[in-house]
C-alpha cells in the first residue's frame, strides 16, 4: 500500500466530524484540522485543533477487525474511571460508537504536553541519575496501577476474575492463529513449554495496562531530578488480570537486543554504565512499593510476555496484508516474530 493510500485510509471528514461534535461535544469546539500522529500499529490516533484548544481523537482502524481488537471503547472507559488516581491519565471528554460518523468507533481526550521516549536505554538523557529516576518513576505508576482498588473505580466488571494467565495464553493462541502467514517452529515449541508449564491460579486480580511500556509513558522533564510521568497512555489491551503480567511484560521488552528495530531493549548493554537498575533490583523496588516477598514461576511470566507480543506483531502484520494497518512499517514488523520467539526458548532453557 502506497503511503498517500495509506493516509487517505485514515483520514477524517471534518464536515461531518464537526456537524456531530456541535450536539454531542460542543465543548471540544469547531475542528480545524486533524493530523495522525506518527508511530503506533493499532489504534490511529489524531491531534485535533480546533478554536478552543487541542485535543485527541483516538479511533479503531477501518475495515474488518479481529474479534476484541481496537477496543477504544474500553480505552474511554478506563481512562475515565483512572481520573483523579495516583495513575497519571488525560482527561476525556467523549465516546462516539457510532461507527457511521466517522468510518469506526472512536474517543476524544485532552492533548498532554510531555515528552515520549522510544529507546529503552534513553539515549537522549545525558544523566545516568535522570535515567535511574525515570524508570523508578514508571516502577512507582506501575505499582499504582496495580494497587486500584476495582471495586471503588467502578471497574468489577472490567474483566474476567480469576484464570487470568490460563485465558490469555488461549485468547493469544488463537489470535496467533487468526493471523498466521507461515509455520514457525520456534513458536510451536513456546506454546507448547506455556501449555505444559501454566502456574496455578494464585487469586491475584489488579487493573492491568496490557502494553506498559516506556513509549507509553508521557513524562514531564521539567525536573531531571524529579521526572514525572504524567500520562500513561494507550489502554487497548487494559483488563482485570495478574499484576505480574504487566511486570513480566516491560522486563521482556528491556531484555530485547539493543539494536532491534521499532523495539530496542537493554539486551547487550551495561545497564550500571547507563544508570538504570537491573531486572531483579526493579523486581525487588516493584515487590517492595506493593508488600509483596517474591515472585514464582517468573520465567513462564516472561516466556508468556515473549509469545503475547510476538501474536500482536503477527495481527499487525496481518492487518497490513490486508491493507487496514495504521503505519507504513506494519509490514517491516513481520520479522520480528521468529526471534521474539528463538529469545524466549532461550530465557527457557537457561532457567532449567
Amino acid at each position: 500500500m502506497s503511503q498517500d493510500n495509506t493516509k487517505n485510509a485514515h483520514a477524517i471528514d471534518l464536515a461531518v466530524l464537526n456537524l456531530y461534535l456541535a450536539k454531542a461535544c460542543p465543548s471540544v469546539g469547531h475542528v480545524e484540522s486533524a493530523d495522525k500522529f506518527a508511530g503506533g500499529q493499532s489504534n490511529p490516533t489524531f491531534k485535533l485543533t480546533t478554536d478552543n484548544g487541542v485535543y485527541v481523537l483516538r479511533r479503531q482502524p477501518p475495515g474488518k477487525l479481529l474479534k476484541s481488537a481496537h477496543a477504544v471503547d474500553r480505552e474511554f472507559r478506563v481512562i475515565n474511571a483512572l481520573q483523579g488516581s495516583d495513575v497519571p491519565v488525560p482527561k476525556v471528554y467523549h465516546l462516539c460508537e457510532d461507527t457511521s460518523i466517522i468510518g469506526s468507533m472512536f474517543y476524544i481526550m485532552a492533548f498532554v504536553e510531555g515528552d515520549i521516549y522510544w529507546n529503552s536505554a534513553l539515549p537522549e538523557i545525558a544523566s545516568c541519575a535522570t535515567r535511574g529516576a525515570m524508570y523508578d518513576e514508571m516502577n512507582r505508576v506501575l505499582a499504582a496501577l496495580h494497587s486500584v482498588d476495582i471495586e471503588n473505580a467502578g471497574l468489577r466488571d472490567y474483566g474476567k476474575p480469576g484464570s487470568y494467565f490460563e485465558r490469555q495464553l488461549s485468547r493469544w493462541t488463537k489470535q496467533y492463529r487468526a493471523s498466521e502467514l507461515e509455520h514457525i517452529e520456534e513458536i510451536e515449541s513456546l506454546i507448547q513449554y506455556l501449555e505444559s508449564n501454566l502456574p496455578e491460579d494464585d487469586g491475584q486480580v489488579s487493573l492491568v495496562h496490557g502494553d506498559f511500556r516506556l513509549d507509553n509513558m508521557m513524562f514531564d522533564m521539567s525536573n531531571n531530578e524529579q521526572p514525572k510521568v504524567v500520562a500513561v497512555l494507550d489502554w487497548e489491551l487494559s483488563t482485570l488480570g495478574h499484576p505480574y503480567a504487566d511486570l513480566a511484560y516491560q522486563c521482556m521488552q528491556l531484555r530485547l537486543p539493543s539494536d532491534i528495530a521499532h523495539a530496542a531493549g537493554l539486551g547487550g548493554l551495561d545497564r550500571k554504565q547507563l544508570g538504570i537498575t537491573s531486572e531483579q533490583e526493579y523486581i525487588n523496588t516493584y515487590c517492595q512499593r506493593r508488600g509483596i516477598d517474591a515472585i514464582d514461576n517468573w520465567t513462564f511470566y516472561l516466556a508468556f510476555s515473549f509469545f503475547r507480543l510476538a501474536a500482536i506483531l503477527q495481527g499487525v502484520v496481518k492487518r497490513a496484508h490486508e491493507g487496514n494497518a495504521s503505519s507504513e512499517k506494519a509490514m517491516q514488523l513481520g520479522a520480528m516474530v521468529r526471534p521474539l520467539a528463538q529469545i524466549a526458548n532461550k530465557t527457557i532453557h537457561h532457567s532449567e
